[in-house]
């Protein structure tokens, strides 16, 4: 029986396209073609004809402005000026340093001095009751929006310095959960409360310095849109924490923690990715539009810390079958299972890393002094 006219077979499609079928897989796992089960046979995909139509338009056609403006809320061109972060030929910098280079040595208030444009902070220990929450993720986003409901911009420069100093002393209070010995640190006040040794102290040092920024990311424009309303800087950061938790952006570690977890992929990684691919599933942490050829960030995390057996498995098999590689989400997840951090420990390091980068997004945007306001295109819907 033929597939309904708006069904393609995985040969139809890698015809119409060019492509193989690992470019397929890849295509579905990243959300550009929409996969269905043949109705015949369970196990086998089809592919939604509209989407490779779409895909085979947006090859062909040239983009007029509006088509390109309309663009930049989906992985588009640049929409705003920043001299923060560059993305370029899958390498990472911030403020013009290789950023992989600069987690060899730096600590986060290193990168904090580097991205915010002055002296590098001393971040004060915050001595404060901390709020009652299951996961460190959970604590940081309590007590910032604790300070956001009390706070305001400060007028002057040493006291913005101050004030976003005490933040990140904040955020490492929060995730940390436990006193540590004052004068410590980022890195090793969280290595100390989570009983790392030498070694993992190491890897939450780079692991924070890796997390510091990645340009105009879901969390940092938020950051910059609230900012851009002369919202305070705990404001700011508070939004950057509520896009970090979506399960597209921060909260993808706990996917991939989910993942490693399932016992089909423990046994055999290759075959139970087979199977999610061919049922037009994403592989979530691997693939990554920005880095076709790998995250540069994952790499040098696991350059540092070896991934397990597992791990390794689940990053051949990603890749022989899609051609995607582990994000940093992936690393993160590893390091959370291989330290081992708390639950949640791998988000809470993200976190605490970008909010840095949320600082310096909100520093910058209040220095501009304009309103982010873009405009709808108004488009009727049927029904």
């Amino acid at each position: 029986m033929s597939a309904p006219p708006h069904l393609l077979s995985a040969a139809e499609v890698s015809a119409q396209l060019g492509v193989s079928r690992a470019t397929l897989y890849s295509y579905v796992s990243r959300g550009l073609i929409r996969a269905a089960p043949a109705e015949n046979d369970p196990r086998r995909s089809l592919y939604d004809a509209t989407d490779v139509a779409r895909l085979l338009e947006r090859r062909s056609r040239g983009r007029a402005r509006r088509e390109v403006a309309a663009s930049t809320t989906d992985w588009g061109e640049p929409i705003l000026r920043s001299a923060l972060t560059r993305i370029e030929d899958g390498a990472l910098s911030y403020r013009g340093r290789d950023a992989i280079v600069l987690a060899e040595t730096a600590t986060l208030e290193d990168a904090a001095g580097l991205l915010w444009g002055g002296a590098v902070p001393v971040v004060p220990d915050i001595a404060e009751p901390l709020p009652a929450a299951p996961t460190p993720f959970e604590r940081c986003l309590r007590a910032v929006a604790r300070d956001a409901a009390d706070s305001d911009w400060a007028l002057h420069p040493p006291q913005v310095a101050a004030g976003a100093a005490r933040l990140l002393g904040r955020m490492a209070q929060a995730a940390a959960g436990a006193s540590v010995p004052p004068g410590q640190k980022v890195h090793a006040r969280l290595a100390a409360a989570w009983g790392l040794d030498a070694a993992g102290t190491d890897m939450v040092r780079r692991a924070l310095v890796l997390c510091a920024d990645h340009e105009l990311n879901a969390s940092a424009y938020a950051a910059r849109v609230v900012a851009s309303t002369g919202a305070s800087l705990a404001a700011c950061v508070l939004a950057g924490l509520a896009a970090l938790s979506g399960p597209r952006h921060g909260g993808m570690t706990g996917r991939v923690r989910a993942l490693a977890a399932d016992t089909e992929v423990a046994a055999d990684p290759s075959r139970a990715f087979s199977a999610r691919l061919a049922r037009g599933e994403e592989l979530p942490g691997f693939g990554h539009r920005l880095y076709p050829h790998g995250d540069p960030r994952a790499a040098a995390l696991f350059a540092a810390c070896p991934p397990g057996p597992v791990w390794r498995e689940m990053i051949a098999a990603a890749a022989a079958l899609a051609g995607l590689h582990p994000t940093i989400d992936v690393a993160l997840a590893m390091l959370e299972a291989t330290l081992p951090l708390p639950a949640g420990g791998g988000l809470a390091l993200f976190a605490v890393g970008r909010s840095a980068g949320w600082i310096a997004h909100a520093l910058e945007q209040r220095a501009d002094g304009r309103l982010i306001r873009p405009r709808a295109e108004y488009v009727a819907r049927d029904g």
